[in-house]
């Protein structure tokens, strides 16, 4: 079954609140091998400004994920998990992430097309804080191969 092109310009409702911890963006940093202090240490964050450790900037694929899983859920989409190849990744940052902040994502497939009996869905993930502020806007394609022949 192919991606629904219908979906191209389908809104998502935004996901509930996702409350950034210190401990996951220590977790995340070491995972990433993102050593900077800023990222582990609360003092040396402090110092340089910030209320808390900062999350590495690939951090906000946490939230995507989030809003990606509506996505998948959505039977009118078309979208098979196991066939899917994560294309292309990019964020656009107003300002980094912050231990406490409380994020929502809201996601929006922005482009939906066949290529060589693929489809490549291109999907926006808008997260703002609790103040409703833009934070990240992360944008992704999505490779969904074709049925085998």
């Amino acid at each position: 079954m192919p991606v629904n092109p219908e979906i191209q310009g389908r809104q998502y409702p935004p996901t509930p609140p996702y409350l950034v911890g210190r401990e996951k963006v220590r977790e995340f940093a070491r995972a990433v091998q993102a050593e900077h202090p800023l990222h582990h240490d609360v003092d040396a964050a402090r110092a340089a400004g910030h209320a808390d450790v900062i999350a590495p900037p690939t951090f906000p694929i946490v939230i995507q994920q989030l809003t990606w899983n509506q996505l998948l859920d959505d039977p009118a989409a078309g979208i098979v998990l196991e066939r899917i190849v994560h294309g292309d990744q990019r964020f656009t940052a107003t300002r980094a992430i912050v231990a406490g902040d409380e994020l929502t994502g809201q996601l929006t497939v922005t482009r939906v097309r066949s290529l060589g009996g693929n489809d490549m869905v291109t999907c926006e993930t808008r997260v703002t804080d609790a103040a409703g502020e833009h934070v990240v806007t992360a944008t992704s394609s999505l490779v969904v191969a074709g049925e085998p022949a």
